[in-house]
C-alpha cells in the first residue's frame, strides 16, 4: 500500500538534521542511528546531579535535569544550532516529547504548576522571529499537562553574546536583566524554569534571582543540553 507521505518523500524527502539522510517512515527528526549516539545524560531520574550540583552554593531549586550533554562539534552542538539559528522547531518538539516523558515518568518533578522559559529580549526575538526554547515548552506541556506560560518573566535589557566571556563576566552581564510579571498568580506555586542550555548556568541564576521575593515560590530547571 502506498501512503501520500510514501509519495511527497519521492519530491521532498524528510532528512535527519543531524546527519542529513533520508528518514524512513518510522522516523521523525532524527534518524535511529544519531538517536542512538545522542550523548543521553539520564538526570532525570539522577539527585544531586550535576545539573544541581553546579547551582549549589548560588540559588535554592529543587531538582534539575538536562536530556543531552553538549560536546564540542558534537551532535548537541549541531542539533541546537539548528533550532537557535535555523529555525528547525521541529527539533524542539522532539526534544521536548522526549524530555517531558522522561520527566512525567520521574518521581522527583511533582506538583508543578507552570512551565516558564528563559525569554529573548524583545527586539533580539523581533530580529530572530522566534524564541528557541518555545516549541520546547509548548512540547512540554502537551506531556505533562501543564501550562507554559511566556508572560512571567521578561527580558528587559539585552545583552553581547555569552558564549566566550568567563564565569564572572557572564554573571555581571545577566544580572538585573529580567523582571517578573503576574506576581501574585506564582505566590506558592512550583515552576519548572526551561531553557536550551546550561553553560555556567548564569542567566538561570539570574532568573531564579528575579524571582526570589515572590513568597513560597519553588523552582524546578529543565534544559535540552548541559555543558561539562
Amino acid at each position: 500500500m502506498i501512503f501520500i507521505k510514501d509519495i511527497l518523500n519521492i519530491f521532498f524527502p524528510d532528512v535527519c538534521v543531524c546527519c542529513n539522510e533520508h528518514l524512513t517512515r518510522n522516523e521523525e527528526t532524527i534518524c535511529l542511528v544519531c538517536r542512538h549516539d545522542l550523548p543521553l545524560t539520564n538526570f532525570t531520574n539522577e539527585a544531586h546531579n550535576l545539573v544541581e550540583k553546579s547551582f549549589y552554593g548560588r540559588i535554592q531549586i529543587e531538582n534539575a535535569t538536562a536530556l543531552f550533554y553538549f560536546l564540542k562539534k558534537g551532535l548537541t552542538q549541531q542539533l541546537l544550532h539548528e533550532l537557535k539559528y535555523k529555525n528547525q522547531q521541529q527539533i524542539g518538539i522532539f526534544t521536548g516529547n522526549w524530555l517531558g516523558t522522561e520527566i512525567k515518568k520521574s518521581n522527583r518533578f511533582k506538583n508543578i504548576d507552570y512551565i516558564i522559559p528563559v525569554p529573548l529580549h524583545p527586539k533580539k526575538h523581533k530580529t530572530r522571529g522566534y524564541n528557541q526554547v518555545t516549541t520546547f515548552g509548548k512540547s512540554l506541556e502537551n506531556v505533562l499537562k501543564i501550562p507554559f506560560k511566556e508572560n512571567f518573566l521578561k527580558k528587559i535589557s539585552s545583552t553581547k553574546t555569552q558564549t566566550k566571556k568567563i564565569r564572572l563576566d557572564r554573571w555581571k552581564n545577566v544580572q538585573e536583566l529580567f523582571v517578573v510579571e503576574n506576581l501574585e498568580k506564582l505566590e506558592h506555586k512550583h515552576i519548572l524554569l526551561i531553557d536550551d542550555i546550561i553553560t555556567t548556568g548564569s542567566t538561570l541564576e539570574a532568573c531564579c534571582k528575579s524571582f526570589s521575593k515572590i513568597k513560597g515560590l519553588k523552582i524546578s530547571i529543565a534544559c535540552i543540553a548541559y555543558t561539562k
